[in-house]
């Protein structure tokens, strides 16, 4: 994977695009030609350890946020949360999404302190561009014809129906779904810029978002692994304290718990076979 990555970048987008579509040649006639089942699993199996990797680089750098987190602050934060926590959490059972993942995006967003900013944003979830249908959504799954970002249930809900439309938009995959959730939808939102760059990953399109803020996922994910670790623990530990990290990464990440199952299995099946 990674010598052919480092082909794909010597190459403008028309070389990527090109490159890309020699390899698809190439499986499309193995399948033609070879066994196709045995091309398939060779195909999974690739898929399966580029995402496994980047699952493992994102969990060590959360771990590594969470290590650097003003601990103190960071409880402040989640103690203002708990007023918004039923809001948050029948939000997020409308749209299917999890609530801890919401809780890092709030907290992230505004921590927990509802208000305007620079740039526009309003509310607990900074509000600002939202896509059509997601208003839509979110006005139907509230049953009402307008929507008032300063109210913290519009507000939740919008941001969870937003969520959901770039979660699907981005085939599930979580890093890209924050990343398009905090760009927004303006000059076609992170959808154009990687079709534009022939990235499809969150790896590859980093390079090419030039001033966006592309830790952006690692500040979400790392206020929701702190909001967990506090609901269950009732504290706030050091990372790097006697056995802490290792009780801290056993409870997992929020939102990236499926993600690790899902290539632990892939990878089980692959030494089986």
């Amino acid at each position: 994977i990674v010598p052919l990555e480092r082909l794909r970048q010597r190459f403008g987008p028309g070389g990527r695009h090109a490159l890309n579509g020699l390899l698809f040649a190439g499986i499309a006639a193995g399948l033609w030609y070879g066994h196709p089942t045995s091309a398939l699993h060779a195909l999974r199996d690739l898929l399966a350890g580029e995402r496994a990797t980047q699952v493992r680089v994102i969990q060590h750098q959360v771990y590594a946020a969470y290590r650097r987190m003003d601990l103190d602050a960071q409880r402040k934060i989640l103690e203002r949360a708990e007023v918004f926590a039923p809001t948050i959490e029948q939000a997020a059972r409308a749209f299917g999404v999890d609530p801890e993942l919401m809780v890092g995006i709030a907290a992230a967003e505004s921590s927990f302190y509802p208000r305007d900013s620079r740039d526009g944003g309003k509310g607990l979830f900074q509000i600002t561009a939202v896509p059509d249908a997601a208003t839509a959504a979110a006005r139907e799954k509230l049953g009402v014809s307008a929507l008032d970002p300063w109210n913290q249930r519009h507000n939740a809900y919008l941001a969870a129906a937003t969520l959901d439309l770039y979660r699907r938009q981005m085939n599930d995959d979580l890093f890209l779904t924050l990343l398009a959730y905090n760009i927004g939808p303006r000059n076609g939102g992170l959808r154009t810029i990687m079709q534009t760059y022939g990235a499809r990953n969150f790896a590859q399109v980093q390079p090419y978002l030039q001033t966006l803020p592309r830790e952006y996922p690692i500040r979400v994910l790392s206020s929701a692994l702190s909001y967990r670790v506090w609901k269950r623990t009732g504290r706030l530990p050091r990372f790097d304290g006697d056995g802490v990290a290792r009780d801290v990464q056993a409870l997992g990440i929020p939102a990236l718990d499926g993600a690790r199952l899902a290539y632990e299995t892939d990878e089980r099946r692959s030494a089986a076979r």
